[in-house]
């Protein structure tokens, strides 16, 4: 069965346009939705509490779920990651037109969900130690919550080395990885540049340590 998710965060919004571009994209890969599901609610809302939910609960092996872009199923990477994962769990797939991914039962989309699920917890956990060590700060010292604009050579994407080169290798593309960590697309290319990220070394490494050699 073949399902057309689509939803707007407000009642000022039109689940039209979503609605045509997924009728476009069936036409033009000759698919058929079968059901429809609509909502106008926050991404920010847990799936259980959504229309979303009820289809995670009876959606089938072999059933697809297209949809415009990743983000209309959350708005945070950890929550869109623990919905491909039921998903994926259940046999089911996700299509996205704007962005592009095809998510099944496949070694690519099983490369796509371990580097998701790792940038996910990665980014957990990033965030939550920075919080605590500038709370930390703020309250010892007085300094505002945050680094300085400028004041560190860090990159938004330290320390996702490993789930950037799984996508390399998945074939994801660097305007799909700047979308999914919410960055420019130069940034995503000076991290792959400067960390060496898309060398053969590196890539028959990743392979290796993930079994796909």
């Amino acid at each position: 069965m073949n399902y057309g998710y689509i939803r707007v965060s407000t009642d000022k919004q039109t689940v039209e346009n979503q609605r045509y571009e997924i009728r476009m994209f069936c036409r033009k890969n000759k698919l058929k939705v079968d059901s429809w599901i609509e909502e106008t609610v926050s991404g920010k809302v847990d799936a259980s509490h959504r229309e979303l939910g009820k289809l995670l609960e009876n959606v089938k092996k072999d059933d697809l779920i297209i949809c415009s872009e990743l983000s209309r199923l959350g708005r945070n990477l950890f929550m869109i990651m623990s919905i491909l994962n039921q998903l994926m769990k259940k046999g089911a797939k996700v299509w996205t037109i704007k962005d592009n991914y095809r998510l099944g039962d496949d070694i690519q989309s099983k490369v796509l969900a371990f580097a998701f699920g790792l940038s996910a917890e990665i980014e957990r956990n990033l965030i939550s130690q920075r919080t605590k060590e500038a709370l930390e700060r703020k309250k010892m010292e007085g300094i505002k919550l945050g680094r300085p604009r400028g004041s560190s050579g860090k990159s938004k994407l330290d320390g996702t080395e490993f789930a950037v080169s799984l996508m390399l290798l998945a074939g994801t593309s660097v305007n799909q990885m700047a979308k999914l960590y919410g960055t420019h697309r130069e940034t995503v290319k000076l991290f792959i540049n400067k960390k060496d990220l898309d060398s053969n070394e590196n890539l028959r490494r990743i392979q290796k340590t993930f079994g796909l050699a």
